[in-house]
């Protein structure tokens, strides 16, 4: 069932929320489930891509055109911190994913996913990490390209997910297609690599003869989503169709999830596209969508505000403007609700304290907090 708003309650409230003053207004959604209120926490970001939770509570947050800033306690937004690498800020390249490292606390380190520019109006995404040091990060260095580096501005993916002591990347194909099938690139795969970017002695395609050593996964279109199931361990990824045909896939070692050569959508000029069924050799989707809702940005939820959520998916929905709710048992996977936001949805992150903060994919970008 899909959640309505019901009421705008246009009082400026000055609240404490889980150590953050709310000075927006505040928006009753309601279901047969639940009472959701949104409150605006910050506005003024221009297309944030990723957010994350520091251990203390402030939220790092990216902005497409290239800068890193924080939010704090107050609900301020920092200046841009200093230190980020240059990107590729062009449709829909620039800063992308932010991710802190499992082990924060001693080594103060973060990871940035971006577009990065090349020679001759080129640019893959690449991933790096630097230690986060009052308002800047220090010693930036990037520790994977994507190869090679293409023209276009599409389909740079991105998610970083660690898991189990190893980063796993997503990456989009560039808009390129066939490349996704060719294992001597990264495009349109999920890459595996150790915390310093080498590349893993167990990773499915490292001895085979010319392939790109660090890839996990395959056939992939344009991943902008990604989270471990913390009952199964199994790497999710939300990946964008072409006309119809969003996918939510198990991302497995060594499989190929089939693109360019099968979809449940279409082509954009309406040419048919064999259905996953058709090919029994690829890996078909848990679950599917057509209409799209053009999937970016996943977590599974595990707090105690909203227990009707606890271990399903949160997915962020650009094209539906909504949080889409997903029920997921082992490796099957059903839709059970939606959360009206009403803006463009670009990623979704639980809270310390079990709400869910939402940013939206605008010129005029805002964290959204959603709670009780």
């Amino acid at each position: 069932m899909k959640l309505r708003t019901f009421s705008h309650l246009l009082l400026i409230q000055a609240s404490i929320l889980a150590g953050f003053i709310s000075c927006g207004p505040r928006e009753i959604t309601e279901s047969a489930n639940s009472e959701i209120k949104i409150d605006e926490l910050a506005d003024g970001l221009n297309h944030p891509w990723a957010i994350e939770f520091l251990p203390d509570g402030r939220v790092l947050v990216t902005e497409r055109s290239g800068d890193l800033r924080i939010l704090n306690k107050d609900t301020s937004l920092s200046d841009p911190i200093a230190g980020v690498p240059e990107v590729f800020a062009q449709d829909q390249g620039g800063l992308l994913d932010v991710a802190v490292d499992p082990d924060f606390e001693q080594n103060k380190r973060i990871y940035l996913s971006f577009a990065e520019p090349g020679d001759n109006g080129t640019a893959s995404t690449a991933l790096g990490y630097g230690t986060l040091s009052d308002n800047s990060i220090q010693n930036f260095q990037v520790i994977f390209r994507q190869t090679p580096k293409v023209e276009g501005g599409k389909h740079f993916g991105n998610r970083i997910i660690f898991s189990e002591g190893y980063i796993f990347v997503a990456l989009g194909e560039r808009n390129k297609q066939t490349p996704a099938q060719d294992l001597t690139n990264q495009m349109g795969t999920v890459i595996r690599i150790k915390m310093d970017g080498s590349v893993p002695e167990d990773n499915p395609f490292l001895n085979e003869e010319g392939a790109a050593p660090e890839i996990w996964s395959y056939g992939h279109r344009n991943i902008q989503a990604a989270a471990t199931d913390p009952e199964t361990g199994f790497l999710w990824v939300g990946e964008m169709g072409p006309q119809g045909g969003d996918e939510l896939n198990v991302a497995e070692r060594g499989k190929n999830y089939g693109w360019p050569e099968v979809s449940w959508g279409e082509h954009y000029d309406g040419t048919d596209i064999p259905d996953p069924t058709s090919r029994p050799e690829f890996a078909d989707a848990a679950l599917h969508w057509t209409p799209v809702i053009s999937p970016s940005g996943m977590e599974f939820y595990t707090g105690e505000m909203f227990p009707e959520w606890k271990g399903k998916m949160l997915v962020g929905g650009l094209t539906t403007k909504e949080v889409v709710i997903v029920d997921v048992n082992n490796r099957e996977a059903q839709e059970s609700d939606r959360i009206e936001i009403g803006e463009r949805v670009r990623d979704v992150k639980q809270a310390p304290d079990g709400s869910v903060y939402v940013i939206t994919d605008l010129s005029n970008g805002k964290i959204l907090r959603l709670h009780r």
